[in-house]
């Protein structure tokens, strides 16, 4: 997130909005040369295009995938319960007591772009952490993005939230992520000012740090930022026990064949 602004090819909002097309854009990457554009970068961002025009064929081969998951067996997977509006709302504010789910938040809400990874951060929290269907929040995130394009929005929302039935379940953890992708604590302190006073590695986990610490900086976790909303362990533990519960129904395995057989890649790298 600390660089991706400024590293990505940054052309997405001009693609939903018709500034450009895919057609102009993999014409343009083709004839670039060796020395602007390597071989194996060229061939990466080719993917990609084919990739973004697969997605949008998914949605026009299959409109209903905006308000029902690809898998039907799915839908009811995760019931709306006292927790998920006051977790929603946390989340969609950036107060999740997570540092790197704020940060990531708080930036897409103040730019209307972020990168991929941490799109995907963002649901998978949403989906496995706060078990929240993905149906409620799809349309918050649409406003937020300034590249909304709805064939991609809606098969990465269901896929990042594990009801294709076909793909792999992608659950983070949100303090290695921070770790990894923010190690020097820059992006966190920049978009969650309220940690900017501690150090590495209580930046990343603040619900932990040192009692005598915490007294010497002034800063009380719970009332200077929030607990964790979950822990993480126990919520990624029940959200594995449920899937496995579901993958285990017939009716949902018949459901994964079909879907892969209308969506799946048809690469023969790929296997069913």
């Amino acid at each position: 997130p600390n660089t991706a602004p400024h590293s990505c090819s940054r052309i997405s909002p001009y693609l939903t909005w018709g500034c450009v097309s895919m057609r102009e854009v993999v014409q343009f990457v083709r004839e670039a040369q060796a020395d602007t554009l390597p071989a194996r970068s060229k061939r990466a961002f080719l993917s990609r295009c084919h990739w973004h025009c697969h997605f949008v064929q998914k949605l026009e081969d299959e409109p209903e995938i905006e308000f029902f998951s690809f898998n039907r067996i799915s839908d009811s997977l995760r019931p709306e319960t006292d927790l998920t509006r006051s977790r929603l709302e946390a989340w969609q504010e950036g107060r999740t007591g997570y540092p790197m789910i704020d940060a990531c938040m708080r930036f897409l809400r103040a730019n209307g772009w972020i990168n991929f990874r941490m799109r995907a951060l963002l649901v998978s929290f949403a989906a496995y952490h706060l078990w929240i269907d993905w149906r409620l929040f799809k349309d918050f995130l649409a406003r937020q993005f300034v590249d909304y394009e709805p064939g991609i929005h809606f098969s990465q929302l269901q896929m990042q939230s594990g009801v294709t039935g076909i793909n792999t379940l992608r659950m983070y953890n949100p303090v290695k992520q921070g770790l990894d992708h923010d190690p020097e604590g820059t992006f966190i302190r920049e978009w969650v000012p309220e940690l900017k006073r501690l150090d590495l590695p209580d930046l990343h986990t603040p619900w932990d740090i040192p009692e005598m610490i915490a007294h010497s900086i002034h800063f009380t976790p719970g009332k200077d930022y929030p607990l964790p909303i979950v822990d993480h362990a126990s919520a990624i533990r029940q959200a594995r026990a449920a899937f496995a519960n579901l993958r285990k129904q017939p009716a949902f395995r018949q459901a994964a064949q079909s879907v892969y057989r209308k969506h799946g890649s048809r690469s023969p790298n790929r296997q069913a």
